[in-house]
């Protein structure tokens, strides 16, 4: 049974398992709820919570609840009408536009690698060079493969090959969208400048690096932390670098700057959506839709064709391999779409209906078969799975898009030689 349990707690990451009790705790100890739990009761929770709780803690409390009656056996009442008719009314009263961090913009990216550069130059000694090296190797990774903190943290020096002149595969076991923990190969393309790779290789090679975490606090010594870096700390390191290479405003950057910078910085160059999302790893449009592409070139075309427009030369292409097989079997697919505004006061059927068509439908050969309500799509797959993992994101992405624009909508994808549906 101890290894049962081992196992059971090794399926869920510790940050997840403790916002889940920390909601269940709230929503039976502060606010007076009962366990096993009704969807009027959890109605009113929603509602008592609304001035003061975000949407997206709402949800989060909802996912919570959910799990523990998943958990325990018990009917999910969280899934009942009345609680989802709810959270739409509280999300078309209670807008909420959600904060994000500010893009850190190519031009600024070298500033700060300009600042780095010039103090490596200025001295031989090593306890100065280490959190140098180790700084500029971890904006540039950050930036160019649009990593998040806790997978910069989380890099290991013996998941990381190195392939000269051509760039680093880097491997992460565990990643935020990765759930069923298979891990995630990345690419990272050896670039003519402000390049990743040459950072890494000069980090790892004047810090000795042979296995572990790829990035250790340094202290003034030069002595290394053999635990590495917590994510918590690069905030506070990429704000003082910012402020060290001149930039304003450091307060209104995170980590997330770097992820959210590559990301417009893509968008700027005319990356396709379905591209971006394959590269950054988004599984939805709602942190892409505004980076969309007419092309499919590879990475290291697009990254060295835009920095030779910003007087940077570039030399050899970098090939990332995308899944774009002629031969792969396609399914044709009939879809129903029923859009309807939220509310009187919300106007957004006609946004909702050309967003979904643009960022979703557009790509998989949309034919429109009766005015605005049925669609027909085709379907590259490889698998059974991967077409329902496929409909599966559209849904979760046509859904997000009217959420956004306060709208309702009734989807259903359906499979006429075989019967199958999706909604």
């Amino acid at each position: 049974m101890a290894d049962i349990e081992h196992y059971l707690q090794a399926a869920t990451k510790n940050n997840t398992r403790r916002s889940y009790q920390f909601a269940v705790d709230h929503y039976e100890v502060s606010w007076g709820g009962f366990l096993p739990s009704t969807a009027d009761s959890i109605a009113r929770y929603l509602a008592d919570q609304a001035e003061v709780l975000s949407i997206n803690t709402l949800k989060q409390r909802l996912a919570a609840l959910a799990r523990w009656h998943q958990d325990q056996g018990f009917p999910d009442p969280t899934k009942a009408p009345v609680v989802k008719q709810v959270l739409k009314g509280i999300r078309a009263v209670h807008p909420h536009q959600e904060k994000q961090a500010n893009p850190l913009q190519i031009t600024d990216l070298e500033k700060i690698v300009i600042y780095l550069d010039k103090q490596i130059q200025q001295t031989s000694q090593r306890s100065i060079l280490l959190p140098l090296c180790r700084n500029k190797a971890l904006v540039l990774l950050g930036f160019w493969r649009a990593f998040r903190s806790d997978e910069l943290t989380r890099l290991r020096v013996e998941n990381i090959i190195i392939k000269t002149d051509i760039g680093l595969e880097i491997f992460l076991p565990q990643t935020k969208t990765d759930r069923n923990n298979q891990g995630t190969t990345y690419h990272v393309p050896a670039l003519s400048r402000l390049c990743p790779v040459n950072a890494y290789q000069d980090w790892i090679d004047l810090a000795l690096l042979t296995e572990g975490p790829v990035f250790f606090g340094v202290d003034q010594w030069g002595n290394m932390n053999d635990k590495g870096m917590h994510s918590n700390s690069v905030i506070p390191l990429l704000r003082e670098l910012m402020q060290k290479a001149g930039l304003s405003n450091t307060q209104s950057y995170s980590s997330h700057s770097l992820r959210r910078g590559f990301a417009s910085w893509a968008n700027a160059n005319e990356w396709d959506l379905k591209s971006l999302m394959q590269y950054v790893g988004w599984k939805d449009t709602k942190s892409a839709l505004r980076y969309i592409d007419i092309n499919s070139t590879s990475a290291k075309e697009r990254i060295e064709s835009a920095l030779s427009r910003e007087t940077i030369q570039v030399d050899t292409p970098y090939e990332i391999t995308h899944q774009n097989d002629k031969s792969q079997p396609q399914t044709r697919l009939q879809l129903q779409l029923n859009i309807s505004n939220m509310s009187k006061y919300t106007r957004g059927i006609k946004r909702t209906r050309e967003k979904i068509e643009f960022h979703c439908l557009r790509s998989y050969q949309m034919k429109k078969t009766d005015n605005d309500k049925r669609y027909e799509v085709i379907i590259p797959h490889d698998s059974e799975e991967d077409l329902n993992d496929c409909v599966e994101t559209l849904l979760f992405e046509m859904h997000s898009i009217a959420d956004n624009n306060q709208c309702i909508l009734e989807a259903l994808f359906s499979n006429q030689e075989t019967g199958q549906v999706w909604e």
